[in-house]
């Protein structure tokens, strides 16, 4: 399925943005907020009104947004749990090393759950930042279940992105601060992309657009289109997952934390392609933007919906035409360097990476 229209939706029904974590935020030391870049020639190729993105590739000191929610889950976990001296998590890359680097912050050990195809540069990563990687034969939710078990130890605490538990839930709630950011720059949007993956970033999204009135849809890709198959059943979903180079998305099943927020206030999704993603890291790179798979995914699906016809309804749904603003959320930069260089050496010269 290339695009889906969520029949359910109910903003009236989601959750009011939080506002706790982005005075907490404000107060890390290297804290800014992540710059809103303009698009105008894709804005004008699309026949937009504006096309603005959100660049997360350079956050609190990683290339990539997860560690607004690691840093305000561990925060307030820590304040029920001062005896802590472990955290673990599972993560395909971004979020173990945002709990990793928490972790070293705060003076805590960490243990990372990677999927056994999680890139090297991935794995090599999150060790820098001081955790102990532990690669598992399996795949991402198999990975969860690990990390699960190992948070139940004694002195452990799992800080996850994903399923009903404490940390899940204030992940998203520390990921309200990005789209808090967005209000204060006067994106003044119409229409937001972000990618889903699990969930928590889209659930934040959902509360955001509720509350000012933006419409929300969730990108994923079409080989783990969990959403997309969660909204269609109506009840979280899980699917298949046989591989993408978006690996921030590559998630069976949406997180029980995020699916009333997702299931209320997301429009509908859109699902892209490996290759038409590797395009659309081609056309931020003209643009002077150095962004990975996952955050390049929200331009591949904009493109698709403004042009295709199998996004028609969609389209009409989330009332996207001339006078449109619509912001993408870019969650990463080229976490996976060499598989970034690939993909230039791949598009015949027509693209290099910027600087």
């Amino acid at each position: 399925m290339r695009a889906l229209v969520n029949e359910a939706l109910r903003p009236a029904a989601v959750p009011a943005p939080s506002a706790e974590a982005a005075a907490f935020h404000a107060a890390l030391t290297g804290y800014r907020p992540t710059p809103l870049r303009t698009l105008p020639p894709m804005a004008a190729q699309l026949g937009l009104g504006a096309v603005l993105v959100k660049d997360e590739s350079a956050r609190l000191g990683l290339p990539a947004f997860k560690v607004l929610g690691a840093a305000w889950a561990v925060e307030r976990a820590l304040r029920e749990q001062p005896d802590v001296r472990t955290l673990v998590a599972a993560s395909a890359g971004n979020h173990g090393r945002a709990v990793a680097h928490v972790a070293a912050r705060r003076g805590l050990a960490c243990r990372v759950f990677l999927p056994d195809r999680a890139a090297p540069a991935r794995r090599a990563a999150i060790a820098a930042e001081g955790a102990e990687v532990v690669v598992v034969d399996g795949s991402y939710e198999d990975a969860v279940a690990c990390a699960r078990a190992a948070g139940a130890e004694a002195g452990a605490l799992e800080v996850a992105d994903v399923g009903e538990s404490g940390p899940a839930r204030w992940v998203i709630d520390g990921y309200a601060t990005l789209f808090a950011e967005l209000a204060a720059a006067g994106a003044d949007a119409d229409l937001l992309l972000v990618p889903v993956g699990v969930g928590s970033l889209a659930a934040a999204a959902a509360r955001f657009g509720a509350a000012t009135g933006t419409r929300v849809v969730g990108v994923e890709p079409v080989t783990a289109a969990c959403l997309t198959a969660s909204l269609a059943a109506g009840e979280p979903t899980a699917v298949p997952t046989p591989g993408t180079s978006m690996a921030g998305l590559d998630c069976a099943e949406v997180s029980a934390a995020a699916w009333p927020s997702l299931r209320d206030g997301v429009a509908g999704t859109v699902c892209v392609r490996d290759a038409e993603v590797y395009g659309a890291m081609r056309e931020l790179a003209a643009a002077g933007l150095c962004i990975g798979d996952s955050g390049a995914a929200p331009l591949a699906a904009l493109c698709a919906l403004t042009t295709e016809a199998a996004c028609a309804g969609l389209r009409a749904a989330v009332d996207l035409g001339p006078g449109s603003r619509v912001v993408l959320i870019a969650t990463e930069g080229p976490t996976d360097p060499d598989h970034y260089r690939r993909v230039f050496a791949g598009s015949g010269g027509a693209a290099t990476p910027p600087p």
